[in-house]
């Protein structure tokens, strides 16, 4: 059965529980079954099964070894989901389900509640993920709580990039062959929005319908074969037809990469970095040559210090926009704003005090922590840290307005009459700071409030005109 809206609404509104035991081996051996011949003759990116179950019902071990050697054979992975947290060793759990951790990491304690079938069951789904993945199968073993968290975290497995072959191009005689692929990329939700009938929901029954008329008294239609784009310049409107259109974009002969001088590193302020991807550029495989002289070019830029600027243009349908690639602004990109000094205002010269108080507080919310010789000694933006705090690695973490669209989108469509839910709480725990820096630094802000005092403004008095003193009557 593929993933789609119907199968959502099935187990929300039609599978009940009951209390027929079942073999969760055995569901294994269905689920490949399943897949194999939904599958047939079809190219998917990626084949998965999802177990839920308590493993409270007896099972057989009989057929394990060819389950494991069909799942790794036919490339199928597994993930176990249960009511209970399991941990590395056996019979532990290494964190209380419905803790903020899920780096399968810390002090382990007894499992309490469970009977010894599911202590038999928890051995063999073991067994299974280490079968198939090692060591790292056993993070993919969740509690249900958990797994709810993440469901809203994570973001599905990504395609690998897609390379951009081309030709790093210095001068009329230097070309290297490269392949660029997408290090970052900023990502949109591509909203699929239509229009539909609010009562039938359907797009069919929609019908648009776009007519143009004259600003005249009779209001004389125009079929859209006379009409032409205009440009509004001030008051007068310039006309643009297609041919305009055609003629004045930038030609092309096809993709480049070619270097049209170099500056030094310091020129080139992170202000000016634009655009919404940053490139990784490497000599083409198998080219000893160019990986020779890529290297080269990439040794001279870093011993001196220096950065090239390039032409891009991604192929002959694009206008022109490292070695790692990053945009940056063109002139009328560049907005100059001109702002009185604060250097030379003696009204707003802080004290010596109150420089030293900012020190403290931003030295007491820093993130990293160093001993006396400027080594860290903890670092709070570590993965490790941040699934501590949070119960997610930050550095995976998804765009919320994303994320927040998603599951609206999902609740709208199985409940279409009741509103929309509200954000969840682990979700607005994001927004907060680390709770160590929190405690840190109630101190510094006291004294920042010492020595920034805050006055309650006085509102001015509204001016008097003669229309006060002189009302109409």
């Amino acid at each position: 059965m593929l993933p789609d809206f119907d199968l959502l609404e099935d187990i929300e509104r039609k599978i009940q529980p009951g209390s027929q035991q079942t073999d969760f081996l055995d569901a294994l051996i269905v689920c490949m079954d399943v897949i194999k011949q939904e599958t047939v003759g079809k190219k998917f990116e990626k084949r998965h099964i999802e177990v839920f179950t308590d493993l409270s019902s007896p099972f057989s071990k009989d057929d394990l070894g060819t389950i494991i050697n069909n799942l790794k054979k036919s490339g199928i992975s597994v993930q176990f989901f249960l009511p209970f947290p399991v941990g590395k060793e056996d019979g532990t759990a290494d964190r209380q389900d419905g803790s903020m951790h899920s780096d399968h990491q810390g002090p382990s304690f007894p499992l309490k509640g469970i009977t010894e079938q599911q202590k038999k069951g928890i051995q063999v789904v073991k067994e299974v993920m280490m079968s198939l993945e090692g060591e790292d199968g056993l993070d993919e073993i969740y509690s249900f709580s958990e797994s709810l968290r993440q469901l809203c975290v994570f973001k599905k497995i990504e395609k690998s990039s897609m390379r951009w072959p081309c030709e790093l191009t210095i001068g009329s005689n230097l070309s290297i062959k490269i392949v660029a692929y997408k290090s970052i990329l900023q990502e949109r939700l591509k909203k699929h929005w239509t229009f539909v009938d609010a009562r039938t929901l359907k797009e069919e029954d929609i019908r648009k319908e776009t007519v143009y008329y004259l600003n005249d008294d009779d209001e004389t239609e125009v079929s859209i074969n006379d009409t032409i784009q205009g440009f509004r310049y001030g008051s007068n409107i310039v006309p643009f037809s297609k041919v305009d259109e055609k003629q004045m974009k930038y030609k092309v002969e096809g993709k480049c990469f070619s270097v049209l001088g170099f500056c030094r590193s310091s020129q080139v302020q992170r202000k000016y970095f634009v655009g919404d991807k940053v490139l990784k550029v490497f000599a083409a495989k198998g080219d000893e040559a160019a990986a020779v002289a890529l290297a080269s070019l990439i040794h001279a830029l870093d011993e001196l210090d220096m950065v090239a600027i390039v032409r891009y243009v991604y192929d002959k349908r694009a206008n022109p926009q490292c070695l790692m690639y990053v945009q940056l602004p063109f002139m009328e990109d560049l907005r100059q704003y001109m702002f009185s000094s604060l250097k030379n205002n003696k009204k707003y010269t802080p004290t010596e005090a109150q420089l030293n108080a900012v020190d403290v507080l931003i030295d007491s919310m820093s993130l990293v922590k160093k001993d006396e010789e400027e080594n860290i000694i903890e670092d709070l933006r570590s993965p490790a840290a941040t699934a501590a705090r949070l119960g997610y690695v930050l550095q995976l973490v998804l765009d919320m307005t994303n994320v927040l669209l998603t599951k609206c989108l999902l609740h709208r469509a199985l409940h279409p009459q009741e509103p929309l839910p509200p954000i969840q709480q682990h979700i607005l725990n994001m927004l907060d700071p680390p709770s160590e820096v929190t405690l840190n630094c109630q101190v510094p802000l006291s004294e920042i409030k010492t020595f920034f005092p805050l006055t309650e403004a006085i509102k001015r008095k509204d001016q008097v005109t003669a229309q006060n003193i002189f009302p109409d009557k």
